[in-house]
């Protein structure tokens, strides 16, 4: 009884709980939430003071008893607590009101491949005690090859790399599950890393998390570009302590990011290689199908169809492949059961 109360109120979500953003799919309505996995807290209180952009905001200008949390760290749960409120926040904010005091959605949430069963957990918990009455997990990977509308659940090899903020997951997916993978912790926040350590080292310049981000969307690229760019940064001179600006080109970027960006095509190379001959055929026939906001990065997709011989192509929307596919799969349940990672119900009735 109480179940079918929670599901007139309720509208099903699908939620990519990623590293550097959430987003979140609404059964009906489509993806109505992007926003940073950022929370600002308030230490003297132990309240949330802001969650999402209007956090992000706040990065390196807050008080001191003020603090920013990525709740987040390389796709699993570092805080328990802080993202058990920001599922809670984002939950709410999908309801009305009114709908909100009974509001206990069915959640279809990814998760990088090869994570623990106690950090599946970890995940299932804090959707569970944010508001969610059933919980489903799937690798993201999967969801995204769903979300791109690729063949799944047909004898066939596809290929996907989802490149987000925490990690890449490289996946050979063929009759609803995932044949070879490989999770590497290397992404866009360690891409963010290796620019500040990059300018540190060589203009001993010290360079904001915010700033790394910005010159990296702004020049970063993987490949030699046609003309050359470049853009001026702001930091702290280590020397003098006082602030100064550089001018940076888009091959300062790109030395400071390859030994990153050569962990990736490694391992890209590494899942080719244990995978099947016959689905490799699959994926030099229909591609390599790139995902995730590391998809942006220029030259990219170019450089792993160079490294790997196979047509490479980056997905249309890249940034929402997996919430997409999270929405596809609330929508039938039922069948996509078999994707779906183990868990504690089983799936109900639509």
């Amino acid at each position: 009884m109480l179940n079918k109360l929670f599901g007139l109120f309720s509208e099903d979500v699908g939620i990519d709980l990623g590293t550097a953003n959430v987003l979140v799919y609404v059964d009906g309505r489509g993806i109505v939430i992007n926003e940073p996995s950022v929370v600002a807290l308030n230490q003297k209180t132990g309240q949330v003071v802001a969650v999402g952009g209007e956090a992000k905001q706040m990065v390196g200008r807050t008080p001191n008893h003020i603090t920013i949390i990525r709740p987040l760290i390389e796709g699993v749960i570092s805080d328990f607590e802080i993202t058990q409120e920001m599922l809670s926040y984002f939950i709410k904010k999908i309801h009305t009101p009114r709908s909100a005091i009974f509001a206990r959605p069915r959640t279809v949430i990814g998760v990088p491949s090869g994570i623990t069963e106690v950090e599946r957990r970890a995940v299932r918990d804090a959707a569970k005690n944010a508001g969610s009455r059933e919980v489903y997990l799937v690798e993201e990977p999967m969801a995204a090859a769903i979300g791109i509308r690729l063949p799944v659940q047909e004898p066939v090899g596809n290929m996907i790399i989802d490149v987000g903020g925490g990690t890449t997951d490289i996946a050979v997916v063929s009759l609803g599950g995932i044949v070879s993978s490989l999770n590497l912790r290397i992404a866009g926040d360690k891409l963010q890393s290796d620019i500040i350590n990059y300018v540190r080292d060589e203009f001993k310049l010290l360079l904001g998390e915010r700033s790394a981000e910005d010159l990296k969307i702004a020049i970063g690229s993987v490949l030699k570009a046609e003309s050359p760019m470049e853009s001026v940064v702001r930091g702290r001179d280590l020397v003098s302590g006082l602030p100064r600006e550089v001018i940076m080109t888009d091959a300062d970027v790109r030395e400071a990011m390859s030994k990153s960006i050569r962990a990736i095509t490694e391992g890209i190379k590494e899942v080719i290689e244990a995978t099947p001959p016959e689905l490799v055929s699959d994926i030099m026939h229909r591609g390599i199908f790139l995902v995730g906001g590391g998809a942006y990065l220029r030259g990219l997709g170019r450089l792993i169809e160079n490294e790997t011989k196979i047509p490479t192509r980056v997905a249309e929307d890249p940034m929402t492949a997996v919430v997409r596919g999270c929405g596809i799969i609330l929508e039938d349940l039922k069948g996509f059961k078999n994707v779906l990672l183990d868990r504690e119900e089983e799936v109900s009735p639509q």
